[in-house]
């Protein structure tokens, strides 16, 4: 973990950038899936889980909040993902938090360049 640069974590997983890399893409990874997302492709997937948090788990579901019957859409048109209410809470909390640290980090790097 010495060449990342972490930017937040919680119960479900981790976002970083890369030490040395010029992109400014940052690797979110949860469960066993990583993505590869810039600012706006991490605001854009916190739209998607406000719309999936609408869905209800299934009506015969015994399994309660941990059944995962939410689809949930990603930033790739080409990839949702089945959830529970209890791991979309906690994505959700990952991509605000990622997004509140990039934001924090930028204003201090802006603020320390004066």
């Amino acid at each position: 973990m010495e060449g990342i640069h972490k930017i937040y974590s919680n119960d479900i997983g981790i976002s970083f950038q890369w030490k040395g890399s010029k992109s400014n893409l940052t690797q979110i990874i949860f469960r066993d899936t990583g993505f590869h997302l810039h600012e706006a492709e991490i605001e854009d997937f916190l739209e998607k889980i406000a719309g999936s948090k609408a869905q209800t788990n299934c009506a015969t579901c015994i399994k309660g909040e941990n059944c995962k019957s939410i689809l949930l859409q990603t930033p790739s048109n080409k990839v949702s993902m089945a959830v529970s209410k209890v791991e979309l809470g906690q994505i959700e909390d990952l991509l605000k938090g990622t997004i509140f640290q990039l934001r924090l980090n930028s204003y201090l790097i802006d603020i320390c360049k004066n």
